[in-house]
């Protein structure tokens, strides 16, 4: 009578882990007098504490080779650098000679020295844009490194925009435009893409090319890469817009409930998303008692005080409360 298939392989998994336990036996003891086996770090061995057998030798030590006893002292002595990044021409892949006219010690280079680092700072320059194209790439990403920190918007928005304009400059899409334009199309795509929007004017202002050069470059750009860019909710805007105010969460809350109650209404069809999240926040504001002015939402969203006038009142009208 044959042995079932199930049996037998019960059979050879006990086996194996029989065999896999008597393996980790070996290594934990010694082959010689069964005593207790131990690493050398320092000389790359593994010894028998009790008879002195060299079991392993010429092992290779993974780690450091200093020490350090606190977290500063470890990022100071580590040699490993940062991630690879999109928002640098060259990935940050490349060495840079710091500004610092030191030494290794902390001690002041001389006159001589001083002369010598400047010319090596230029000529590394030199090497790390080769080419016009990396020049382009260089000052397009310091472009966006800097809008981006003047509209307050989070890494990832800086990364994406940097791969938008990478693939817009691989496509020769620059011929005829400014570096400045498609760098801010970029990152006004990225930033729609990512749910952190910003509106035109408030993009035109931190940008050196004006909001008409900008729209038509977007819109040249999206349709050239194929970009996914969904609509602007005017709900995305409301975080920031009540947080620049200092406003209550109620507020938020009753500022969401009446944006939605306008989309059921049908009233965010070809409006502004800007000024409806504006005159949402005010029409809030004015229901939960905060106090804010038309004027102080009009400068913290960049839009006329009559779109916020306008909006506001077919906000309430359609939540069924009298302006």
């Amino acid at each position: 009578m044959s042995e079932s298939p199930v049996r037998s392989n019960t059979r050879e998994r006990t086996q194996n882990e029989t065999v896999s336990e008597e393996t980790t036996e070996r290594q934990d003891v010694c082959p010689e007098c069964s005593g207790t086996v131990k690493t050398d770090t320092e000389h790359g061995e593994t010894v028998c504490t009790d008879c002195g057998l060299v079991i392993e030798e010429d092992s290779i030590d993974r780690g450091p080779e200093w020490r350090a006893f606190d977290s500063s002292e470890r990022d100071r002595k580590s040699r490993v650098g940062a991630p690879t990044t999109n928002m640098m021409h060259d990935k940050g892949l490349s060495t840079n000679i710091g500004w610092q006219n030191k030494d290794a010690y902390g001690r002041s280079l001389s006159s001589e020295q001083r002369q010598k680092m400047q010319r090596l700072r230029t000529w590394n320059e030199r090497f790390r844009t080769r080419d016009s194209k990396e020049r382009n790439l260089k000052q397009a990403l310091g472009e966006i490194d800097r809008m981006a920190s003047a509209l307050g918007l989070p890494q990832n928005v800086r990364e994406t925009a940097s791969v938008i304009y990478r693939r817009a400059l691989g496509e020769d899409l620059l011929p005829g435009r400014s570096i400045e334009g498609v760098a801010t199309a970029a990152l006004y795509a990225s930033a729609r893409m990512a749910g952190s929007p910003r509106s035109l004017d408030e993009m035109a202002v931190v940008s050196r090319v004006d909001k008409m050069e900008l729209t038509r470059t977007y819109r040249y750009i999206v349709r050239e890469l194929n970009l996914e860019v969904q609509p602007a909710d005017p709900e995305q805007y409301l975080p920031r817009f009540v947080s620049d105010l200092d406003l209550t969460d109620e507020t938020e809350r009753r500022a969401r409930e009446l944006i939605e109650g306008a989309r059921q209404a049908g009233l965010l069809s070809g409006k502004s998303p800007v000024g409806l999240a504006a005159a949402a926040v005010y029409a809030a504001a004015l229901l939960t008692n905060d106090k804010v002015t038309q004027s102080e939402v009009s400068e913290v969203a960049s839009i006329s005080e009559v779109t916020i006038r306008n909006r506001y009142k077919e906000l309430l009208e359609a939540d069924g409360v009298p302006a």
